[in-house]
């Protein structure tokens, strides 16, 4: 990883990781169903409701009601995550981003909600961790996105940030952005779910090597 930068005045461009930089055929429904299943097996039944629950809101409630199976529950999604990222694929255009976003004078880093050891597993096989200057995982933060506590962390590491932005393909990144104050630009977003959770996104892009002018245009006034 390259050296972070500190400064009076920082530009920065925050990436998710999963389908922005690189993709997978992790499963996030399914992995929230094993981990369902097992804190079932262990708890009995969770409240009935129409929505299925998903990862962070069964780690949550782990934590507040059953902290003593959070470890295995834990270990359900670092499986998941291991398997998919074994298959994983590096987006077209990631590696130009990082590098347009450096040369339209921002920092660059990553927030995701992935476990540090399977990011760094993606981050070493395509060469990207020389291209962020800082790396935000799960195991940073006390809350997973969509909590803004990511955000904490980043700003915690570059001294006086005076502009950001949020690259993310996820109604999740959206929702992250939006409680830190930041802009989001969404990456081949389902629309439908940027709508459902009022996320409105800045700009959004089918090609990731058109961020750099992007980043240039705010950079200049834009």
């Amino acid at each position: 990883m390259a050296e972070l930068w500190y400064g009076s005045s920082v530009r920065v461009c925050v990436f998710d990781l999963d389908h922005t930089l690189v993709s997978s055929p992790l499963d996030l429904a399914a992995m929230a169903l094993e981990m369902r299943a097992y804190i079932e097996s262990c708890r009995g039944a969770l409240p009935a409701r129409e929505e299925r629950y998903r990862v962070g809101e069964l780690v949550r409630w782990c934590r507040d009601h059953a902290p003593d199976i959070s470890t295995p529950v834990w270990d359900i999604a670092l499986d998941h995550e291991r398997r998919a990222v074994a298959a994983a694929w590096l987006e077209p255009g990631a590696r130009e981003a990082l590098i347009g976003a450096r040369e339209a004078g921002f920092a660059t880093a990553l927030w995701t909600n992935n476990a540090r050891e399977v990011t760094e597993i993606a981050l070493d096989r395509f060469a990207l961790g020389d291209a962020l200057d800082l790396v935000v995982t799960r195991d940073e933060m006390t809350e997973m996105k969509p909590s803004a506590d990511g955000w904490r962390v980043i700003t915690a590491r570059f001294a006086g940030v005076r502009d950001a932005v949020v690259v993310g393909d996820s109604w999740v990144d959206g929702v992250a952005a939006a409680a830190a104050g930041v802009p989001f630009v969404a990456y081949r977003p389902r629309e439908g779910e940027l709508a459902r959770w009022k996320i409105t996104p800045i700009a959004m892009l089918e090609d990731l090597t058109a961020l750099p002018a992007l980043l240039r245009g705010r950079a200049n006034g834009g």
